[in-house]
């Protein structure tokens, strides 16, 4: 990704602030939710969350760390061996692929640890920029980007900080917005209020603050369907005066 960011003008700046403080008063203990131990751990339970919930890799993966608790051993196994582990969710056979591919890789290329760079990560098979972006933050605490899932892109529109559906996109927008030092935070934050409360269906975004004050879509629903206008009675035709 181009290092260049979309210019913000000062007033959307400080409008990105304001959400992120009321984000951060609301959401104190906002964290990555999928459990993990060790940064293979977490790498592994990102490439296993794609189109899959957090509750259900979490289901998966204490069985899947307990059989192969290193690098190595994935790579030993081979991914007919980690299927079994991972049935239960979306794609397995091809998430189990990519387990065992990237995790040979750690051992072929990079001594077993779990690389520190956006560029290399983007080597292994299953890892695009939201699953480095979730690893480089929250196993290493590095700032290169910000995790753009569907919660996100959501929030993003529906708050007005992003106008784009191309993940990319948002990212990009979302990193202009926003402090570099708060990127891995602003993922937690977002995903937290989009979990808890603007939902893509059945949301509470008519009685939430926060929705109420940065979401344009949540003031309209507040406010209840607009009433009918009365429709005006057709006017009279005025009587003609006769002259002569």
């Amino acid at each position: 990704m181009p290092t260049a960011l979309p210019r913000k003008s000062p007033r959307q700046l400080a409008r990105a602030r304001r959400l992120l403080a009321a984000l951060k008063r609301r959401y104190p203990d906002a964290h990555c939710e999928l459990d993990w131990r060790e940064p293979h751990e977490l790498l592994v339970a990102t490439i296993l969350s794609a189109q899959s919930t957090d509750v259900g890799v979490n289901r998966a993966t204490p069985g899947l760390f307990k059989a192969f608790p290193r690098p190595s051993d994935y790579a030993a196994a081979g991914a007919a061996a980690i299927e079994p582990h991972v049935r239960t969710l979306n794609f397995w056979r091809n998430k189990a692929r990519s387990v065992h591919e990237s995790m040979q890789a750690l051992c072929d290329r990079f001594e077993g640890q779990v690389p520190r760079t956006m560029e290399e990560l983007l080597t292994l098979r299953g890892v695009a920029r939201k699953t480095a972006n979730v690893v480089l933050g929250n196993a290493f605490g590095l700032q290169e980007g910000v995790v753009v899932d569907t919660h996100v892109g959501r929030l993003a529109r529906r708050m007005g900080l992003s106008r784009h559906e191309d993940p990319a996109k948002v990212e990009r927008d979302l990193m202009a917005l926003f402090p570099r030092k708060d990127w891995c935070l602003l993922s937690h934050l977002l995903i937290f209020h989009g979990r808890r409360a603007c939902r893509a269906r059945g949301g509470r975004c008519a009685e939430d603050p926060i929705c109420l004050a940065f979401c344009a879509e949540a003031r309209l629903s507040s406010r209840g369907p607009a009433a009918p206008r009365r429709r005006r009675a057709p006017a009279r035709p005025r009587p003609s005066r006769r002259t002569g």
